[in-house]
Parts: C-alpha cells; structure tokens; sequence
C-alpha cells in the first residue's frame, strides 16, 4: 500500500501555499479562471482513483473560514478524465477543470468568485455570490479503491483521537467554570465520574429512576448567567419572556438511558426517585458539545436545570 504517512506532508505544502512566493507557473481554465503553481508534481491520477488533497479557503478580508487541517480529515474526490472537456453548463466548469488536472505533489493557488468557486446555488450564505474568495490546494496522494477503505479507516481513528482530546479539554474548561459558580452562588453539588454536578434539593419518596424507565418531568433550563431557554412551567416561561400560546406547559415525558435526550438528562435523572426535586449542572461535553442550539445555548455551553420529577414508570 502506498505511505499513508506522505499526509503528513500537507501541513508543509499548505504551509508554502501561505508564504510570499515567486509565481513559478500559471494556467487558466477554458472560463478564464487563473491558477497558479507553487509546487507542480508528476504523478497523475487515472479514471476511478482516489486524489486526495488538503487545502484552506479564505474570503475577501483573507480570514480562513473553512480549512481541511484544521478539521482534522483531508478531502477527496474520485478522477473523472471527462470532466477536462469545457462545458458552460456545468455548475461550476472552471473549478471543475482544475480539480480534473491535479496531480500528485501539486500545490496550486487561485481566487474566484464564491459563485464561480462554490456553484450558485451552493455559496455559503456568510458570503455573497461576488465575493472573492482564495483557495490553497495541495494533493498530498493518489489512492485506488481498496487503499482508500484503509485510508479511511485511519482518517476516522485520527478524528475520533482529536475529538476525544478535544472533549478532555473542554470538560476541564467546564468543571473549572461550574465550580467558580457554585461557590459564587453558595452551592453544594456532588460531582459524578462523568463531570456531571447535581444538588438533590427535596428527595422524593417514590420509585427510583433506572434505565429504561419512563418518567414524567417538570424542568427549568438556563445558562450560567441565567438566561432561561426552556421550561415546562407556564409561570417560569411567562417571567423570563418566553411564553409560547402555542405549546402546552405540562411534565415533559421521556424513557431514560434511550440517547432520547442530551446525556447529561440520562445520567442526572436515574440519579432520583419520584417525587425528587434536584438541580442539574450539566458541562457541554454532555449537553450540545461545541453545536449551536438555539440563540441561547451557544457553542460548548455548561447547562443548569432545575427537575422535578412527577412520575416514574417502570
């Protein structure tokens, strides 16, 4: 199998792709689109295989706004030698003209229209069809079909290493944060392995919650500044200025340890009994991570719930 370590190469091409160099050869596609290499190679890819390559694109204020290193998974496509004949109904022919004639150890730069870069209907909506945006590409390997299954296989255990170190970091942010707001606010939480923080405030006398289980509950949610985002209580949602005529206030009904709610709901809920009312500080490793979930609940943000729970059913 080819060297899968030649990826490790990418960082370094790209690297060049950054610097202020002497324009050592430019082309330009059938559309009028000008590329430029900064590193040409030899190799080239035939019909069916595998060019994979690293790149960065900047917009007009030369801010990277999308970058294959830094999302941790090289990019790919499949070499079509028919896509080098020009055709101006294509969606995107210039780009696509480039793309067909890469080869292995290119390092090429060119700036475009989003339009022309991205297609019309495809230009991401932070920037406007005009826009000029600059792309830097290296093709760091050539791969056929069964090289690529192994290539894919180690680009998965890469991300998922750097999402799982990603996670210990953001946890530590997050214990550290909702520690300092336990002591401003004079609490007293338990800390469970998982970095989940809960305060049984009233125990209740019921049954207690397993997985499995479908269990019926009152809840407030809020940040740590104290913005509420939800809540089942129509008094709560009507005081913080959230009220929705639309939607019924009442227990929200869920069976526990289903993966039906954010993990933290999971684990804090078959922690009480019936008739138990807690406080829930959930860290953002086990609420939405680093997703944006409505106008409140901001990348890695650390969620608070006040829970009653009004049923259990076993």
């Amino acid at each position: 199998m080819k060297n899968i370590k030649s990826l490790m190469l990418s960082a370094g091409v790209l690297a060049t792709c950054f610097g202020v160099v002497s324009c050592q050869k430019s082309k330009t596609t059938e559309d009028g689109t000008e590329y430029t290499y900064i590193e040409e190679g030899t190799v080239k890819p035939e019909n069916g295989q595998f060019v994979i390559y690293e790149f960065t694109a900047k917009n007009s204020k030369d801010s990277v706004f999308i970058s294959s290193i830094e999302n941790g998974a090289p990019a790919y496509m499949v070499h079509n030698d028919s896509i080098k004949r020009y055709d101006t109904t294509k969606v995107r022919p210039g780009i696509d003209e480039i793309f067909s004639n890469l080869c292995k150890g290119d390092s090429i730069q060119f700036s475009s229209t989003a339009s022309k870069i991205f297609g019309e209907m495809n230009t991401p909506p932070f920037l406007t069809a005009d826009e000029t945006v600059t792309l830097n590409i290296g093709v760091v390997d050539i791969l056929d079909e069964s090289e690529m299954q192994d290539f894919m296989t180690k680009v998965q255990e890469k991300q998922r290493a750097k999402m799982e170190q990603k996670s210990e970091e953001q946890l530590a942010t997050d214990i550290k944060m909702i520690q300092d707001y336990m002591a401003e606010n004079s609490l007293n939480a338990t800390k469970t392995e998982s970095g989940l923080f809960y305060i049984i405030e009233e125990e209740g006398n019921g049954e207690s919650v397993e997985e499995g289980n479908t269990v019926s509950v009152n809840y407030t949610g809020y940040v740590l500044d104290g913005t509420v985002f939800d809540t089942s209580v129509e008094e709560v949602a009507k005081e913080n200025d959230i009220f929705n005529e639309g939607r019924p206030y009442e227990p929200f009904s869920v069976m526990v340890g289903q993966g039906r709610v954010i993990p933290g709901w999971d684990e804090g809920l078959q922690l009480l009994k019936g008739g138990s009312k807690a406080k829930l500080l959930i860290p953002s490793t086990l609420a939405y991570g680093p997703r944006q979930a409505g106008e409140v609940i901001k990348p890695n943000s650390i969620l608070v719930f006040d829970v009653e729970v009004v049923d259990v059913q076993k």
